[in-house]
C-alpha cells in the first residue's frame, strides 16, 4: 500500500499549513506530512505554499503592512502582493492563517484568521512528537537566490539545527528544481531526494541556466530520463494526470508504464494531489452539484491505487487514509 501524505496538512478542512490542519491529518492516520517551505527576511524558513502570501493570511487587512504590497517576478510570472522575504518571522508571526480557495472549500474558511503561520521546525516538532514522517518541498529557489536566499543551505542549516539532517526514514526532500536538489546533495544531505514532475514545462531553473535546450519535465520520464534521475534522486513525484494519462474524453488509460520503468531503477514513485472535489478530477468522474461538490473521486483513485505508487499525496487525509490504507498501518 502507497505512503499517505498529508498534503499542507488536511486542508479539505483546514486553512493549508496551519496546526490544526497538520494535527487533523495526524489525527486522522496519515504515514507523513507535507510542509512547503519559503524564506523570511532574517532567513527563517516558514510554512506556506508560495511566498506571495495575500491569499493564504490576513496580511492585507493589516494597515502596518499596506506599505509592503509590491509587484515581483516569481518563476516567469509576475505577482503583486505581499512577499514573505520582505517580513521577518517576528512579524509573519503576528499574520494568521487563511484558506487559499474559499469558493471550493467554504467549511476550511470558517476556520480564516483563528492561527498563526508556522515555521519549518514547527511542524517538524509536530511531526516528530506524532511518530510520523515529512516530506518538505522546497519553493522557487532559483528566484530566491537571485534575491540572496540560498534554500539548500538554509534547508541543511534548520535540519541540522532541530536533529532532522540524517532522518533517512522519517525524512524526504522534493523539489520542482533539480539544481537545488543537487546543491542540498553536495552539502552532505543524506535523506531521500525527490525530484517533483509537472504535466508539462521544464523546471524553472533549467530554463534560466540552458533557456530553450532545458531539460522538460516529459524528457524525464523517457528510458533515458529515468536513467538520468536514477543517478540524482531517490524518487519521482509527478502530476496524477501524467499517472492517469487521460483520453480525449476525460477518462483514465492508466496506470502510466513509467511508473514500473522508474520503480525498476530504483526509485520511489509518489503523486500529487488526490482531492476528492469535481473540481480537482478528471472529466469523466465528476458528478452534479458543482465544482465545491464531492465527484465520483473513489473511481479516479482506483487508477493510482491500482499503479503500485509508494506514495500518494491527500488533501483529505482520513478519506486518503480509508481508501489507501498506508505503510504504517500495515506494517
Amino acid at each position: 500500500m502507497p505512503v499517505v501524505i498529508g498534503h499542507r496538512g488536511a486542508p479539505g478542512y483546514l486553512p493549508e499549513h496551519s496546526r490544526s490542519s497538520y494535527q487533523r491529518a495526524i489525527a486522522a492516520g496519515v504515514d507523513a506530512v507535507e510542509p512547503d517551505v519559503v524564506p523570511s527576511k532574517d532567513g527563517v524558513l516558514v510554512v506556506r505554499h508560495e511566498n506571495e502570501i495575500s491569499g493564504t493570511t490576513d496580511v492585507s487587512t493589516r494597515p502596518a503592512f499596506a506599505d509592503r504590497r509590491t509587484s515581483r517576478v516569481v518563476d516567469g510570472e509576475e505577482l503583486t502582493g505581499w512577499f514573505t522575504e520582505d517580513f521577518t518571522w517576528a512579524e509573519l508571526q503576528t499574520l494568521r492563517c487563511r484558506e487559499r480557495i474559499p469558493a471550493i472549500r467554504p467549511g476550511s474558511a470558517a476556520h480564516d484568521d483563528t492561527e498563526p503561520v508556522l515555521r519549518l521546525r514547527d511542524v517538524l516538532d509536530l511531526a516528530r512528537d506524532a511518530g510520523i514522517g515529512v516530506v518538505l518541498e522546497i519553493k522557487h529557489a532559483a528566484a530566491f537566490a537571485r534575491r540572496g536566499f540560498d534554500m539548500a543551505e538554509l534547508v541543511t542549516a534548520e535540519l541540522s539545527e532541530s536533529g532532522w539532517a540524517d532522518a533517512v526514514d522519517a525524512l524526504v526532500i522534493e523539489s520542482f528544481e533539480p539544481l537545488v536538489l543537487a546543491r542540498l546533495r553536495e552539502r552532505g544531505i543524506r535523506v531521500p531526494l525527490v525530484q517533483l514532475i509537472e504535466a508539462d514545462g521544464a523546471p524553472w531553473d533549467l530554463r534560466e541556466r540552458d533557456g530553450s535546450e532545458a531539460r522538460t519535465y516529459a524528457s524525464m520520464l523517457t528510458t533515458a530520463g529515468l536513467d538520468a534521475l536514477a543517478d540524482e534522486v531517490e524518487g519521482i513525484s509527478p502530476d496524477k494526470r501524467l499517472v492517469l494519462a487521460p483520453d480525449r474524453w476525460g477518462r483514465a488509460k492508466g496506470p502510466a508504464g513509467f511508473i514500473g520503468a522508474a520503480q525498476e531503477r530504483g526509485l520511489r514513485v509518489f503523486t500529487w494531489t488526490c482531492r476528492p472535489e469535481n473540481a480537482f478530477l478528471l472529466p469523466a468522474y465528476r458528478r452534479g452539484g458543482g465544482r465545491a461538490a464531492l465527484g465520483d473521486f473513489r473511481r479516479e483513485w482506483g487508477v493510482l491505487r491500482d499503479a503500485g505508487l509508494d506514495g500518494v499525496f491527500v488533501d483529505h487525509p482520513d478519506l486518503g487514509v480509508e481508501f489507501f490504507g498506508g505503510a504504517a498501518r500495515n506494517s
